[in-house]
């Protein structure tokens, strides 16, 4: 295998995970651009040749399985057909899915009918790395220093839009597809890797299953599912549906091979950030988020907290964001770090009156992120034409999707480490203002407690 390959191709279900992936793949010296959308061959010759990894940040973890068989199915087309040996439906390494929003199942019907040549689906949610753990089929999750079954993790079974109340994740896809899924557990995991394969072969044989779920606890675990994956990959396409897991399962084995080195040009590239005024945007109800903002307005920060209701209601919107805008220009003129959030944790009362709103008007309560998130792209937009502002902070899954979209950017390139999953990146746009502004995207349940200090340092040194 050389390098001049494309080696793998991914769509992020979100904004912010489809960075963790791209973190993953550029920290083991791969160059990755990350997409807004599909890119064409024309865009790869002319400006990207030296790619080994392409993404695509979408926004179907918010979809409908109806969205997702209109929109998502022929973005998988496409990305097929960028030509990389793997191809990866990157979830986040929580699970986040529901029957209704970011079906899970369904996509594994959509690859299967995509692919035809693929017997079965490989399904990775673990991600060593971000310490996301399957044992028996059972997914968790570390926070500080306790790891928490998925059915009990603070943020994620209060998840607004997708509490997630089933750890057990085979009898979680059960509710979104009636394709059987089955699991090659951790005690075959343990096993030596011919071992394993004679498991899978078996498990594939027998119950002939068309998703099949790895467990996986340890780092050992991590590099056998990358060599399961690639050896998979040798002869023919493959499509796997997992975390940022996959990535770093892939990468591990790929760096333990004797003609893959590593492109420390590459790694040297990134990781040379300065100080830099901020602006963050939040409109993420995670616990971490709130310290994450408490932090920051206790070290020098002005915060701002919006009335989402105010913000999106048609009666109100005009002005509240022509002040909002107005507030937001003058603080970042002065020269102050900006915090813009709609809610401080879970318990916010905004969230309940968000939704009230949402179901006075008829709107779907999983609409509030969409909202939300292209208001504050607007007005990123319009701080960044107004101000020498050049670095942007979005927190928040579905807020980072579509506020991003808002911007005029196509791409996405990772330039500094910053927490786990959540990297500051480069911009690339075919408007010049927009062209290098840097942006980080952090999901909800990502980053210590001083992340949007380490932003605004351009460091990932514990503030």
């Amino acid at each position: 295998m050389q390098l001049e390959e494309r080696l793998l191709s991914f769509y992020g279900d979100d904004f912010t995970g489809s960075t963790d992936a791209m973190e993953a793949l550029t920290l083991s010296g791969l160059r990755t651009i990350l997409f807004l959308e599909p890119p064409t061959k024309e865009l790869l010759d002319e400006k990207f040749t030296d790619v080994a990894c392409i993404g695509v940040a979408g926004i179907s973890r918010t979809m409908s399985p109806e969205q997702m068989e209109t929109d998502l199915k022929p973005i998988l087309k496409q990305i097929q057909e960028l030509g990389a040996s793997i191809n990866h439906y990157k979830i986040c390494s929580t699970f986040d899915s529901s029957p209704t929003v970011g079906n899970i199942g369904r996509v594994l019907e959509m690859i299967l009918d995509i692919n035809h040549t693929q017997a079965f689906v490989p399904i990775i949610a673990g991600a060593t790395p971000l310490q996301r753990y399957t044992v028996f089929g059972n997914h968790f999750a570390r926070v500080d220093s306790k790891t928490f079954r998925l059915d009990e993790h603070p943020v994620m079974s209060r998840h607004p839009i997708t509490p997630m109340q089933e750890a057990n994740l085979i009898k979680h896809l059960s509710k979104q597809t009636s394709y059987p899924v089955d699991l090659v557990d951790v005690l075959s995991m343990d096993d030596h890797f011919t071992e394993l394969e004679a498991t899978v072969e078996r498990i594939v044989t027998k119950q002939k299953p068309k998703g099949l779920l790895f467990d996986m606890l340890t780092s050992n675990h991590l590099t056998k599912i990358g060599k399961f994956i690639y050896e998979e990959s040798k002869e023919k396409p493959l499509f796997v549906i997992g975390s940022s897991g996959v990535e770093y399962a892939l990468t591990n084995y790929w760096s333990s091979m004797q003609d893959l080195k590593k492109q420390e040009a590459n790694v040297d590239k990134i990781n040379k950030t300065e100080k830099e005024q901020i602006l963050v945007v939040s409109g993420s109800c995670s616990p971490i988020t709130s310290e994450q903002i408490k932090h920051a307005l206790d070290n020098g920060f002005t915060g701002l907290k919006v009335s989402p209701v105010k913000l999106i209601d048609p009666k109100t919107g005009s002005s509240y964001f022509n002040d909002l805008m107005k507030t937001v220009t003058e603080l970042i003129n002065a020269g102050e770090n900006v915090i813009v959030y709609s809610a401080l944790g879970s318990d916010d009362s905004s969230i309940e009156e968000t939704r009230e709103y949402l179901q006075s008007i008829g709107a779907e309560p999983t609409s509030s992120g969409q909202l939300l998130g292209e208001q504050f792209g607007k007005l990123i937009k319009k701080t960044v034409e107004n101000t020498s502002l050049n670095r942007i902070v979005i927190a928040g899954g579905d807020t980072s999707s579509y506020a991003t979209q808002e911007m005029g950017i196509y791409a996405l390139e990772m330039i500094r480490s910053v927490a786990p999953g959540a990297p500051l990146c480069k911009s690339y746009s075919n408007t010049q203002r927009f062209d290098g502004v840097e942006i980080a995207l952090k999901g909800g349940q990502l980053g210590q407690v001083d992340y949007f200090s380490k932003v605004h340092l351009g460091s990932n040194v514990t503030v």
